[in-house]
């Protein structure tokens, strides 16, 4: 008897390691590697500027450098600009945000700001579930400065996790400055076994 229940377990373990082997490449891997990419930096620029008090907002290390008010509100208007072209979803956005000059938004509450920038997060990350790798090489047309030109969806995606990996390398800079740890320098927690 215990060498039939033996046989039997030999023989179900190669059939239950074959079922947890994928099959195949994975879906939209281009899409899935831009996708995954934007959201650590979307929750490290959160957790970037939600350690960061209201009173350091207005912090810029040299006169000539963004104050990190104008990062948070620069670093929305990007989101949306970048992400409005993923596909035929665009952002609903105020008139008073569209309207206000961006020296004026820099100044804006911490917390005002914090919610513009998660908002447009959330947008982005909306619009990239319209995305997959075959839709990457479409043309769209692109409004920057009052100047349109035709560009590949994929440089608006690339654009996109760039921009962001940009501010977040400034606004670590700025933090380690002000004594603040960002947050790819904290501690990360013992791994489960250790």
């Amino acid at each position: 008897m215990k060498i039939l229940h033996a046989a039997m377990i030999m023989l179900a373990l190669p059939a239950s390691l074959i079922a947890q082997t994928p099959a195949g490449p994975p879906v939209n891997p281009i899409t899935t590697v831009f996708r995954t990419r934007t959201l650590t930096l979307q929750r490290n620029l959160a957790q970037a500027f939600d350690s960061i008090p209201a009173s350091r907002f207005t912090y810029r290390p040299t006169p000539a450098q963004l104050t990190i008010g104008y990062i948070a509100q620069h670093l929305a208007t990007d989101n949306y600009l970048f992400c409005n072209n993923f596909g035929a979803m665009k952002a609903t956005i105020a008139a008073k945000d569209t309207s206000t000059a961006d020296s004026v938004k820099a100044m804006w509450p911490r917390d005002t700001l914090i919610a513009k920038v998660k908002a447009s997060f959330d947008f982005c990350e909306a619009a990239f579930a319209q995305l997959d790798d075959a839709k990457m090489a479409d043309q769209v047309s692109m409004t920057f400065g009052g100047t349109t030109r035709t560009v590949t969806r994929v440089s608006m995606v690339l654009g996109h996790a760039l921009d962001m990996a940009d501010h977040y390398s400034q606004l670590s800079n700025y933090m380690r400055l002000n004594n603040i740890l960002p947050p790819t320098a904290l501690p990360r927690p013992p791994r489960s076994g250790d």
